[in-house]
C-alpha cells in the first residue's frame, strides 16, 4: 500500500488488476481517499472497459482499474505500477523509479500500520499479555488507518510556511512558492 500511495503522490502509473469489479472499484477508491488532503487531478477511471484498452499507453499518469482477464494486454506496457488484487503483489517495473518517504516518516507509518492492522502485535513481546485484546470494528479501522495517512501529511507539510514568498509589488500581494527554503 505505501509503494502505491508513494506512486501516485510521485505522478506514476498505477494499474489494478482483480476479478471482481467491486474489488477494483473498492481499491481505486481506497488510495485516493489515503491521499486526503490532496486531490488526484490526473485520468482516475476505476473500471476501464476493454475497448478502451489502449488508455493504457497514454504518456499521463493515472489510476485505473481492468479486469484481469485482459492481463495479458497489460503485460507489454514497461512504465505502468500493476497492482494485482487476487494475487495480492505489486508489480514495479525496473524502469520506474518510486521515491519512497523519507526514513523516519516511512519507519513511523510502517509501524503505525501495522498496529492498527494487527494490534496483536503490541502486545506479543510482553511477558504477561492482557488477557483481552479488543479487535477495533472495520468502521473503526478505516478511521484509524485515515488518521495514520493524515498524520503522515502534518509531519510531511510541517513548516510548508517558511517555503511562501510574498511579493508585494503588485496591488494584491502574490504568494508564491520558493523551492530553495
Amino acid at each position: 500500500v505505501l509503494f502505491l500511495f508513494c506512486a501516485a503522490l510521485t505522478e506514476h502509473k498505477i494499474l489494478f488488476l482483480s476479478s471482481s469489479y467491486q474489488r477494483l472499484t473498492d481499491a481505486c477508491r481506497a488510495l485516493l481517499a489515503l491521499m486526503f488532503p490532496l486531490k488526484y487531478s490526473f485520468t482516475y477511471v476505476p473500471i476501464l472497459p476493454a475497448q478502451l484498452l489502449e488508455v493504457l499507453s497514454t504518456p499521463t499518469p493515472f489510476i485505473i482499474g481492468v479486469h484481469s482477464i485482459f492481463q495479458s494486454e497489460t503485460q507489454e506496457l514497461l512504465d505502468v505500477v500493476i497492482a494485482d488484487l487476487d494475487g495480492g503483489t505489486v508489480n514495479i517495473p525496473e524502469c520506474v523509479h518510486i521515491s519512497l518517504l523519507p526514513e523516519p516518516l516511512l519507519q513511523q507509518t510502517r509501524e503505525a500500520l501495522s498496529m492498527v492492522l494487527d494490534p496483536e502485535l503490541e502486545v506479543a513481546d510482553l511477558a504477561f499479555p492482557p488477557s483481552t485484546i479488543s479487535a477495533s470494528s472495520l468502521k473503526m479501522q478505516d478511521k484509524e488507518i485515515r488518521a495514520v495517512f493524515l498524520r503522515l501529511f502534518a509531519q510531511l507539510l510541517q513548516g510548508y510556511r517558511w517555503c511562501l514568498h510574498i511579493i508585494r509589488i503588485h496591488p494584491e500581494p502574490v504568494i508564491r512558492f520558493h523551492k530553495v527554503r
